[in-house]
């Protein structure tokens, strides 16, 4: 457990990172600035999926629906609606938030395990289907693009701009769920995962702790779709299907289940290991998937548990080691 110092260092250190990143424009380029923002938007979309599967222990994969769900709000309250994008973050964060409550009524009614997978990946696509078959809303299989917007006088689809946007967002979100975690409610959550008949017993909510976490992972998950949405400048229903479940589950389990710190690394680790593998043309999945397999045995606790072990600081306190 971390001393006093070593909270107060870790602190320092977290505020550290997005300062530094604030001059990280003047050392890019347009296309790895790019790459950077998808980074910051895969973070929270990680982040989001580690919170109820990680942290909270249930077996649920909706956050592709919750991704879905934030980014055709966000297009369609600025193509439809004329809203300014920037309006329509925290409205596809409160959208996702109710995919999150819609998909914790599974969880609510005591499913559980491959049950709650199975019913949760029916979500997704039930989600997926009804943006191809909404055309009047949606643009169907055509997608929806977002209309051009300009802040400050600059155009949106400037890449630093938005980078600076994305790492505001991306700050404030995991800021907001290091310190829900950290709470009263954290160690809930965390209770709930160790065991929920005997949280159930000590008077704990387990049914409110279960219902707001979806929530709150729907919250993140949609914000960051808001964020994606901008990124492309157009949304189609194939972005969120399997392929892009699979991947985020991938960065869970890399950067090291239920750790924010982990969602981090394993969400910028596996943006970034493909626009590296580029550079080995017809092996890049090979090379993708021996690296994971390498991580993943090697590091069964994922990323973060190595800087665990360099220093106290990287510890989190409601986190605890698997045996």
């Amino acid at each position: 457990m971390p001393s006093p110092r070593q909270r107060q260092l870790r602190t320092w250190a977290f505020w550290a990172v997005p300062v530094l990143l604030l001059f990280l424009p003047l050392a890019t380029n347009a296309y790895t600035q790019f790459i950077v923002n998808g980074m910051l938007i895969s973070v929270l979309v990680t982040l989001g999926f580690t919170l109820v599967i990680g942290n909270l222990g249930q077996l649920a994969f909706a956050n592709t629906a919750f991704f879905g769900i934030g980014a055709y709000a966000s297009a369609i309250l600025s193509a439809k609606l004329g809203l300014p994008w920037i309006a329509t973050i925290p409205l596809a964060g409160a959208l996702g938030a109710l995919g999150g409550f819609l998909a914790s009524s599974a969880a609510l009614r005591g499913i559980r395990s491959y049950y709650l997978a199975i019913i949760t990946l029916a979500f997704g696509e039930l989600m997926r289907w009804a943006y191809l078959h909404s055309k009047p809303l949606t643009g169907g299989t055509d997608g929806l693009p977002l209309p051009r917007e300009a802040m400050f006088g600059i155009s949106l689809s400037d890449d630093t701009l938005k980078f600076y946007i994305f790492l505001g967002v991306t700050v404030l979100l995991v800021k907001a769920t290091l310190n829900l975690m950290r709470s009263r409610f954290g160690r809930a959550v965390m209770a709930v995962r160790e065991n929920e008949i005997a949280t159930a017993s000590l008077a704990i909510p387990t049914a409110r702790v279960i219902l707001v976490s979806f929530i709150w992972s729907g919250f993140v998950v949609g914000c960051a779709g808001a964020l994606f949405a901008r990124h492309v400048g157009h949304v189609f229903p194939e972005s969120f299907g399997m392929l892009h479940l699979i991947a985020s589950f991938a960065m869970v389990l890399v950067g090291g289940l239920g750790s924010v710190l982990g969602a981090v690394l394993g969400a910028v680790l596996l943006t970034a290991l493909p626009e590296y593998l580029r550079a080995f043309p017809g092996m890049e999945e090979l090379f993708f998937g021996l690296i994971v397999a390498a991580v993943l045995v090697t590091m069964p606790m994922g990323l973060a548990s190595l800087l665990r072990r360099l220093s106290p600081i990287f510890v989190e306190r409601y986190y605890r080691e698997e045996s």
